[in-house]
């Protein structure tokens, strides 16, 4: 199965990619953490990319798609992967159906995560990454049994750079102006797009997301 995660930053992508992979055992390919990675390793690709990141800024084309495509010609995708964060543009869109008959593995699902703006603002604020396996958790929603500390590899929690209310502001309107309208790309495509309300718990919302998966297997 190969399937888009979209939605703005702080909508559950992670949390619900995380409970995907567990079930599932297909990689989760997020653009957001290669770039992270490439930024901490301070390579040229990351401090060109933090150019943008860390203004809350679209990284441009063609380093994101050089840079996916890379990731899912690798054998562990050849039964599937989820991608989080790609595509964020059409043209990226467009450069991924094309790859993807290239290779046999089409995108066969987007799910579309939605929430109130304001309250993804909110729940941005509280997010803390571990810096150690990338697993994220909520100071309100989900918070470690320990603070500071990750539930699973008890490595270090820390709030990337780019969870501030000003960059948190300019990603939305670049997903609004952006990402948003990737919906109609795929509806016309004729994509399956499910539309998941991500403001409830995590059981229900990966209930409604695995019922979908269950369809393209």
């Amino acid at each position: 199965m190969q399937f888009v995660f979209l939605g703005p930053p702080g909508s559950g992508k992670g949390t619900q990619s995380a409970l995907i992979i567990e079930k599932y055992k297909i990689p989760h390919i997020s653009t957001g953490d290669m770039f992270r990675k490439a930024i901490a390793e301070k390579s040229p690709l990351g401090i060109e990319a933090n150019k943008f990141i860390s203004k809350g800024e679209l990284v441009p084309d063609d380093i994101t798609i050089k840079l996916l495509f890379a990731r899912i010609s690798q054998d562990d995708c050849k039964q599937g992967y989820l991608l989080d964060g790609y595509p964020r543009t059409i043209p990226q869109a467009i450069a991924l159906d094309e790859f993807g008959k290239k290779i046999g593995r089409p995108i066969q699902l987007v799910m579309n995560m939605v929430i109130d703006e304001e309250l993804l603002l909110n729940r941005v604020k509280g997010r803390r990454v571990c810096k150690d396996c990338n697993t994220s958790f909520n100071l309100q929603s989900k918070p470690p049994i320990k603070p500071g500390i990750c539930d699973k590899c008890g490595g270090e929690l820390y709030q990337r750079s780019d969870d501030n209310p000003e960059s948190i502001k300019i990603r939305l309107h670049q997903h609004r102006t952006k990402t948003a309208p990737l919906l109609d790309y795929y509806l016309k495509n004729g994509t399956l797009v499910a539309n998941i309300d991500s403001l409830r718990d995590i059981p229900t919302v990966f209930h409604e997301i695995n019922s979908y998966l269950e369809k393209i297997k």
